[in-house]
């Protein structure tokens, strides 16, 4: 059987506990460039989390809400209903989180910590704050494999993993972007490559997580979907544009972005 007769053959979750682990190995990958250098430019950094925020600005609306409001209207629901509901839902689990969750964004100062107070160290800091950025990730793309199980016709195998191509590609430069500053910050190139691939380990458990709820309760699988795209929106809005704005190369960090977003789009909708 060759590899994607494998994967054609897994049930729903196990096929979003793969996706997740291909995410997630992109990001360890990516962040393996501290085993090869140093240190990368600031400019080649903000590219890189512009490129980030393209894909999930992208994903989360070709990948995310677009399916929630057409398979709302499949279901008889206001289509517009489960998409608002859904996306807020999603926005306000994230500001929770980040409120209650202690991190740092990067390139900030100690000082700048937020969540609960705390005396971790700022490595620790700055790993749960990608982390927190990964969970919607993970969430969406076990959502969308969930949804192919729903057996809804706006969702297909080829539009999941799409979007799990398009996280898998844009976690590769944002390992990059936090091994590298951990590596500034004085840790040894394999610690900085740990705790850059760590960030990520969620990806799986959320893609798990994600596509189980919607496989057992398919009625909630619009709402999942917009509440997936409003936790993106949340990240991309408050840490991954800001982020990549930051250092003076604007410019860089903006194409960055567009790039990002032409890729996902294409993705989608060639193979979606």
């Amino acid at each position: 059987m060759d590899l994607r007769g494998w994967f054609t053959a897994l049930d729903p979750v196990a096929q979003a506990l793969a996706a997740g682990l291909f995410t997630w190995s992109l990001t360890a990958l990516g962040a393996a460039a501290v085993f090869l250098a140093r240190d990368l430019s600031q400019r080649a950094l903000n590219t890189a989390l512009g490129f980030t925020a393209g894909v999930m600005m992208a994903a989360s609306f070709w990948s995310l809400l677009a399916p929630s409001i057409a398979l709302a209207e499949e279901m008889g629901m206001v289509p517009w209903v489960p998409a608002v509901v859904g996306f807020v839902a999603g926005g306000a689990f994230l500001r929770l989180s980040d409120h209650l969750l202690p991190h740092l964004h990067l390139f900030r100062p100690l000082a700048d910590a937020e969540g609960i107070s705390t005396t971790w160290r700022k490595s620790v800091l700055l790993v749960l704050a990608i982390t927190l950025h990964n969970i919607p990730e993970g969430l969406a793309v076990g959502v969308a494999f969930g949804a192919v199980a729903a057996g809804y016709e706006g969702a297909t195998l080829a539009s999941a993993i799409a979007l799990a191509i398009g996280i898998g590609l844009q976690n590769f430069p944002e390992g990059t972007a936090v091994a590298v500053p951990l590596r500034r910050e004085g840790l040894s190139r394999f610690k900085s490559w740990w705790y850059g691939q760590l960030s990520a380990a969620v990806e799986p458990l959320a893609a798990v997580a994600g596509a189980a709820a919607v496989v057992l309760m398919r009625p909630v699988l619009p709402y999942a979907l917009a509440f997936a795209a409003g936790a993106m929106i949340f990240v991309v809005v408050e840490e991954v544009v800001p982020e990549s704005q930051a250092g003076g190369h604007a410019d860089s960090a903006t194409l960055g972005a567009m790039v990002g977003f032409a890729v996902m789009m294409t993705l989608d909708v060639a193979l979606g």
